[in-house]
Formats: structure tokens, sequence, C-alpha cells
């Protein structure tokens, strides 16, 4: 089992950063795959990024790449999400994801997800 715990989501302005983190426990963090998903109310989750278990590869979505980077710690088991530029379209709740080796964009390919954290982006 993997307990994920998300937290550094809030209020911000168009333009302006957030780094969210998500903390992991429960088993051998550095050899599994880590993901980023948010959801906006009445939307299917969408992939926003991922990472492998090594930490040499990652991916985003089209949406973000550029302006969003994830990255991991091993020796926090955690991983982060730096975004910015953030705009109104990125508001959602942002779940970690935690599963496999790839590091991949489909939620399938997790096995262990967070609680969520918001994040507004007004205008």
């Amino acid at each position: 089992q993997v307990q994920l715990v998300e937290s550094g989501g809030g209020l911000v302005q168009a333009g302006d950063s957030l780094r969210l983190s998500c903390a992991a426990s429960g088993r051998t963090f550095n050899n599994i795959a880590m993901g980023w998903f948010r959801q906006a109310p009445g939307k299917v989750r969408e992939f926003v990024a991922g990472v492998s278990w090594s930490g040499r590869s990652t991916y985003y979505a089209d949406s973000v790449k550029g302006r969003f980077t994830i990255s991991r710690d091993n020796a926090k088991n955690t991983v982060y999400l730096q975004m910015n530029s953030l705009k109104p379209e990125d508001t959602a709740v942002y779940y970690c994801a935690a599963g496999g080796r790839i590091g991949g964009r489909y939620p399938d390919e997790y096995d262990y997800w967070g609680q969520g954290t918001q994040v507004t982006v007004s205008s």
C-alpha cells in the first residue's frame, strides 16, 4: 500500500506560480512511477505530468508543457509539480498518483491516488 498526501494548492491570479507537493508513505518510493492528474468541474480527470521511477523520464500534457515541471526527491519520498504562468483554465483539483514504472498518461497505469488539492486561478 502507498499513502499519498498532496499539499500546496490555493487561490492565485493568472500568471502566478504554485508548487504542489505529494508525500508518499507505506512502501519503497524510489521504484514506483508518479504522476499528477487534474479534474475540473464537469470534466473528466486528465493527465498533467508523470515521472518515471528513476526520475530520468518525464512526460507532460501539451497544455502544460513549458509551464509545469514535475520532479521527485526520493530521499524525501516526495514528488513536486512546479506550476508557472498559471491560467484560469488550470483551475482544478489536482491529484497525485503512484504506480507502474513509467509515469504515463493513462489513469489505469496508477494504483494509488491521493485525495487531491484545489488549485484556483483567477483572471
